[in-house]
This record gives structure tokens, sequence and C-alpha cells, in this order.
């Protein structure tokens, strides 16, 4: 019989109502239904990220992700891909936390997601985008190092990072890049996090919308093996993202503007060459020229396995850490 990870407050978990300090970083469509629900139901939070979806859309599968776990689940916005506004409404109604990315701080849409019922978060890249996601009224900040995969905000290494807006603001702060173990799940903690977003790490999970070439080539792939890079910026200019090195040679050599073809949200869709649309389970065509998403912490990632058991050895190792340092013991 299969064992609850062991409790692990923070005020990260305090705030949310989970029960350890775990958040699914919101990976656009590979964090679905079925992924933020494993995450949430083993004690961390959730995450669902369904870019472009129309408000019925959202609706259906916000309603979905309610029949499949009673614990804390949140939604992630990309604020470029927000054609209705209607949808941040939604979200709040029935997810306990909206978490905005890409765009400074709105007191307004923070205010609106609080109205409807959720706790309001922004993901940032620099210290002063932390203050400014505070002084909006944010319940908390993740700070987004650029070790990260997926879109990267800021240009600095996370501890470095962390540390400084850790002092700058008073609410809770969750750390993002490079975080694939225990081990880092519980540096982050030492050095004053409340929580750990983890994505690389979970794109290989058996609940994860990925393809299975997307998560094979994670899983084979090391330290040194990706690539910040703005090759993938058809439809989004300017937003530089990390992913692995290899599909962007690919990307390059292709001699079409059409990469292949997605179900998303149950309607199909073209994906442009050199789109940022990574590649889902639905996803058919040149899959290795497409955006595959990876942070530096990709060389923890060797097995496909349950969300849940992947909860469990973060937060395992991590007390297990951190009880050893605050005893006085050599951590390694």
């Amino acid at each position: 019989m299969e064992t609850a990870p062991p409790a692990l407050r923070t005020r990260f978990t305090e705030l949310v109502g989970c029960t350890v300090p775990v958040q699914l970083a919101g990976m656009g469509w590979v964090s679905g239904v079925d992924l933020a629900a494993a995450v949430s139901e083993a004690g961390g939070l959730g995450m669902v990220a369904f870019p472009m979806a129309t408000p019925e859309v959202l609706t259906s599968l916000l309603e979905e992700v309610r029949q499949r776990t009673t614990r804390p689940v949140g939604v992630n916005f990309v604020l470029p891909f927000v054609e209705d506004e209607t949808c941040i409404d939604i979200a709040a109604q029935r997810m306990s936390v909206v978490e905005f990315f890409w765009a400074p701080p709105s007191p307004r849409l923070v205010a609106r997601v609080q109205a409807g019922g959720a706790l309001a978060a922004w993901q940032v890249g620099s210290v002063e985008e932390a203050r400014e996601a505070a002084d909006a009224g944010c319940d908390f900040v993740v700070v987004q190092g650029a070790e990260a995969g997926g879109h990267v905000r800021g240009s600095r290494a996370l501890l470095p990072l962390l540390g400084e807006v850790v002092e700058s603001v008073d609410i809770p702060v969750v750390a993002a890049g490079g975080i694939a173990t225990g081990r880092s799940v519980a540096a982050i903690l030492a050095a004053g996090a409340d929580g750990a977003r983890i994505g690389t790490r979970f794109i290989a999970t058996t609940e994860a919308d990925a393809h299975p070439k997307y998560q094979q080539a994670v899983i084979r792939a090391g330290a040194a093996d990706t690539v910040l890079t703005s090759q993938f910026s058809v439809m989004w200019p300017d937003a530089p993202h990390r992913v692995l090195s290899d599909c962007v040679a690919r990307a390059r050599a292709l001699d079409t503007g059409i990469a292949g073809e997605a179900v998303l949200g149950g309607t199909p869709v073209r994906v442009p060459a050199s789109s940022p649309i990574c590649p889902t389970r639905t996803t058919t065509g040149q899959v290795d020229a497409m955006p595959l998403y990876a942070g530096e912490a990709v060389g923890a990632v060797t097995r496909i396995e349950p969300a849940a058991d992947v909860v469990r050895e973060l937060t395992v190792d991590a007390v297990a850490l951190l009880r050893r340092a605050a005893s006085g013991q050599d951590p390694d």
C-alpha cells in the first residue's frame, strides 16, 4: 500500500492548504487534468495550463479537475495568450489559485482573482518584479531562475535571486528553476523559499500529457543538453525559452511552415514551425522539431513514473536532509 509523503509545513502550504511545498509548473497543455489532479492528491499544488482555451472549453476542463480532486489546484495564465478575461473569472470561481506570467504585475487582475474567491500569484524573473507583485496584492510570488525550462522571464541564477527576493517581500516565495530532486528542494527551502515549483521532472510522469517522444528525449538528456534560445518565437516574439538543444537544430532544418497537428481542448490545431506549442500525446508530425522544453535539472529525470511517486520522493528526501542539517549532521 502506498504511503503519503510526510507533511512539510511552510507558509506556502499553510496559505494554499496543501501538505507539501511542491507546486507543479503550469506547462501549456502538458500539465492537464490528469497530472494536476495527481499532484494535488499527492499533497502538492497541481496546476493546469490551457493557453488560448475558450471560456466554454476552460469551464469544461476545470469542472473535470474538480470532479477528480477536492484538494487545492491552480490555473496558470500566460497573459499574452489571454484573449477573453472571462476565463480569469471562470478560473477564480473554481480553482484555489490563479497565477499569471509574462506581464508586469497588475493590481486590477489580482483584485479580480481575489474577488472570485481564489488566491492570486505572479511568476517573476527579478527582484523589482517581485516587489511589484507584492505591491499589487498577490498572495504569493513565484521567482524563476534562468535554469528553468520553458519560457524564462529573467536572466539570473535562482539561488542569488531567491535570496534577494526573500529579503524584499513579506509574502510567501516559491522558487522555480533547476529543481528536480529532494536535495534541491531542501536547498531552496533552506535558502528561504516557502515552496518549490517543478516542471521538468513531471514531464516524465504517467499522467503528463506529453508526447512519448518528448518524454523519452527528456529521459535521455543530460545536464548540458539544454539551451536558452529564441528559436520557437512564432506567435510569441521576444520570449526566450529553455529547450533541449537537439530540437533547435531540427526546427532550423525544417523545410515546411507547418510542423504538425494536435488536438487541444478537443479542437484540431495546426502547429506552425518554430511555434511555442510543444508536443502533447495527440500531436502528429515532426515532433522532434517542436519545442521540447526542459530545465537544467533534466539530468535528474531517468524514468517515467507516477506523479505521486515523484512528490513522495522529493518530500521524503528533502525532509531527511533538512532534519540532518538541523541536527548538525553532515547532509552528505
